[in-house]
């Protein structure tokens, strides 16, 4: 049975990657409401609780949906936790940079997710998950 133009444009990493980043920011941003405003934690144990159960629902999905990856676990996990720092360190650097401008800290917040968005794909396809990832063509 042939594809269909959806199920070609749902094979690429690159749309899958799009999807499971919205899933997890879905996730992460639905637990830090329950955190907060269910079980009324404090807003830093909330979002600090919220975040690290987001890193690795976020890992899982990008490994298993968008990349298909079999790399070990391990490597995979340390590569990726590296990025996670490497990611922090830019946000606030952009965000910072940006801040006394027009365009304020949600500005900066704006772009810098939209950086990361873009070398993120990049260096999971090719650093973090890449063992296995020639399984598919894109």
């Amino acid at each position: 049975m042939r594809p269909t133009r959806l199920g070609k444009f749902l094979q690429h990493s690159s749309i899958r990657y799009l999807i499971a980043g919205g899933v997890a920011f879905l996730f992460d941003i639905g637990l830090l409401a329950l955190f907060k405003n269910v079980f009324d934690w404090p807003l830093w144990l909330a979002t600090g609780l919220a975040f690290l159960a987001s890193f690795f629902f976020t890992y899982t999905i990008q490994r298993f949906f968008s990349f298909e990856s079999s790399a070990p676990h391990g490597a995979a996990l340390v590569k990726y936790a590296a990025l996670v720092a490497i990611n922090t360190l830019a946000t606030v650097a952009v965000v910072t940079w940006i801040s006394p401008t027009a365009l304020g800290w949600i500005g900066g917040k704006v772009v810098a997710t939209g950086a990361s968005t873009v070398w993120n794909y990049f260096a999971y396809r090719y650093w973090v998950f890449n063992s296995t990832y020639s399984s598919k063509k894109d």
